[in-house]
């Protein structure tokens, strides 16, 4: 990819949970941003809070805000007769909300974790989604974590099950700086990926094994995540997509100017990317 393509950066709620959802558009805004990903875990928040589908394409239109994505639909390679209710609920939401795709997060309580049920589940799952999201117009974004408690940690089985679903018209991946360094699988799915959520971890003392949401920082100088290593990669074989900020970090949610840590770590990446293409 040329170093002069640009970069798309997004906002995940999670960079700011405290703000209402026409806050975190504005804060979208004063960063020169205008892409978005909404969630449906936040208390008090919409999606939870009951905020109809409609005003948030309103709030967005206003702002100028494209909604790329509402994260997520948990355990989604646990294919049940619930499960599809509720994925047919948000493909809902997420078609009159605007929004372009649907993360799909996959189970991560210890279960369907053996080598004859990893691949298996997420094929079923996946083949129940296609036609939900595929009659809606909207893409599902298959996201692995790397916790070792994930019963589907690898983008490769992940890419499988895309493919023996004959989902790739409809399916893409969520490639993770977090989850991806702790997962340790080296492959790369550049073709196959739909977004990139990125953060960074500075603790120097966490063990990666240790690592939580709760680390998750911006991207900055003493990441130890090689989140820029990954976005390089990714941008070079052809990634075109937004590179979308999603930390968890408690402190992030007290930050007396959010926009300016935004800002200073966009400058950070766009500076490394720059460099490593000189």
């Amino acid at each position: 990819m040329p170093a002069t393509m640009p970069i798309r950066f997004a906002l995940n709620h999670m960079v700011a949970p405290q703000l209402p959802l026409a806050g975190l558009f504005r804060l979208t805004r004063s960063v020169g941003l205008a892409d978005v990903e909404i969630r449906n875990d936040i208390a008090g928040e919409a999606i939870l809070d009951g905020t109809p589908a409609a005003e948030v394409k309103r709030l967005a239109a206003t702002e100028g805000i494209t909604i790329l994505s509402i994260n997520a639909l948990q355990r989604f390679n646990h294919w049940s007769a619930a499960r599809a209710a509720e994925a047919e609920a948000l493909a809902d939401y997420c078609a009159s909300a605007g929004a372009q795709a649907l993360v799909l997060v996959a189970a991560n309580d210890g279960t369907g974790m053996d080598d004859d049920e990893r691949v298996a589940n997420a094929t079923e799952a996946l083949a129940g989604l296609k036609p939900i999201l595929e009659s809606r117009g909207i893409t599902g974004l298959v996201e692995c974590l790397g916790f070792a408690a994930c019963s589907l940690r690898s983008k490769r089985e992940a890419v499988e099950a895309i493919r023996a679903a004959r989902g790739e018209a409809v399916f893409r991946l969520t490639h993770d700086t977090f989850h991806h360094h702790l997962a340790g699988e080296p492959d790369l799915y550049p073709a196959m990926t739909g977004l990139i959520h990125i953060s960074g971890v500075d603790d120097p003392a966490v063990a990666v094994g240790d690592m939580r949401d709760g680390h998750r920082v911006l991207v900055g100088p003493r990441d130890r995540l090689g989140s820029v290593a990954q976005i390089r990669v990714l941008r070079s074989a052809g990634y075109a997509g937004a590179l979308s900020f999603e930390p968890f970090a408690a402190e992030l949610r007290s930050l007396a100017d959010p926009a300016a840590a935004i800002g200073d770590s966009m400058k950070f990446i766009r500076a490394q990317l720059a460099a490593a293409a000189a």
